[in-house]
């Protein structure tokens, strides 16, 4: 097996559910330091976080992923154990195989083939490893972010190797990602008898009116980089489960997943305004996971796509799609951010997998765009 399989299985082999590191990133660090580079661990709470650096000029390119996983939720339903790391018919099973353990290997191996062939390059690189991405996110890159920005240490180019491509390797880069705004709703009602509506409120009844609206509204139509922003409920309680009781109150949670032509202050005003209009009773939470953030075609983009299309032929598209990473903590202090890893048609799911062969290519084209970027 490649050096690349070998770390894989060995960071797969411990069970990292987020956040607990279980010596990822030791591991990692022992790599790391064989190559020059200065080691900084950067604990918050219960979260391990390493930033390590070599080099102390500009361009600073950083490769940016997470070791904790997602639990391994009905073990019995893997075809063999998830942290125990099985290749069978080409494909390397375990739990982070693909998101992000691979991309992990590849970044070191990568890094490891190109100072080995470059002592010399302009600039410096860096490494953002943290524990806690697949959980809340608090404690985590956010955290290190800050850390460097108080010291006035400057990321030009990041890489994060979150599972980007959908059918073959390399053929979607993410170049930028929707912002993510989360609602809480208890509309407060009155429980009675549903025989004697007239002495009872109900929330459920009383939610419609807003239901309608919000699901009618066109909040943007999005832009060359972004689809229009969307508003979703993820879901509803209210009752005892039972027919004959009507509800006090109701509780529901939905999301917003949004473009760069509205603001989450702007969204937060004019669903505020709607539940206003309708209600006298309620209460509202709001919780931002993140902002858009676009990186646009310059150095970094061009890299990526050079790099792709010479290890193994494919035109990328680059794509602002899919949920949040920790890109979106990453881009605001000012980094070129762009996403490129495994194919994640696996990723959380039972007998999560990656292609042996694309694990190496990834760490080819992890390669090439070091050279592009620092050569």
């Amino acid at each position: 097996m490649s050096s690349t399989i070998d770390l894989c299985c060995e960071l797969i082999s411990r069970p990292s559910v987020s956040p607990d590191d279980q010596g990822c990133q030791d591991v990692l660090s022992a790599r790391l330091q064989k190559l020059g580079f200065q080691l900084e661990n950067m604990p918050f709470g219960e979260v391990k976080n390493l930033w390590a650096r070599r080099g102390t000029t500009a361009p600073l390119f950083c490769f940016a992923g997470h070791t904790d996983v997602v639990p391994a939720s009905n073990p019995e339903n893997w075809d063999s154990e998830p942290f125990s790391p099985e290749i069978r018919d080409g494909l390397l099973y375990g739990r982070g195989s693909a998101d992000m353990k691979g991309s992990l290997a590849a970044m070191i191996t990568a890094c490891e083939n190109f100072l080995a062939q470059h002592a010399e390059f302009n600039g410096s690189i860096a490494f953002l490893i943290t524990s806690d991405e697949e959980s809340i996110a608090v404690d985590g890159t956010v955290k290190v972010i800050e850390t460097l920005q108080n010291r006035n240490e400057q990321i030009d180019y990041c890489l994060v190797g979150e599972p980007s491509s959908s059918k073959v390797l390399g053929d979607t880069v993410r170049n930028g990602r929707r912002g993510s705004l989360n609602g809480n709703l208890k509309v407060i009602g009155k429980e009675g008898h549903v025989a004697y509506p007239d002495l009872a409120i109900n929330p459920i009844h009383t939610f419609l009116p807003a239901l309608t609206e919000l699901s009618q509204i066109e909040w943007d139509q999005g832009n060359d980089y972004f689809p229009a922003t969307s508003f979703q409920i993820s879901n509803i309680s209210a009752g005892q489960g039972t027919t004959n009781v009507i509800p006090g109150e109701m509780s529901l949670l939905f999301n917003f997943r949004f473009s760069t032509e509205v603001t989450a202050e702007g969204l937060m005003a004019q669903v505020q305004a709607i539940f206003d209009h309708h209600y006298e009773n309620y209460e509202l939470e709001w919780q931002l996971s993140g902002n858009p953030f676009i990186t646009e075609e310059g150095v970094l983009t061009n890299a990526v796509v050079k790099s792709i299309e010479a290890v193994n032929g494919v035109a990328c598209s680059l794509s602002t799609g899919g949920g949040t990473s920790d890109g979106r903590f990453i881009a605001p202090s000012g980094a070129q951010v762009v996403e490129l890893g495994p194919i994640n048609a696996s990723i959380h799911k039972n007998n999560e997998h990656v292609a042996v062969a694309d694990l190496d290519q990834l760490a080819l084209m992890y390669e090439k765009i070091l050279e592009e970027v620092l050569l």
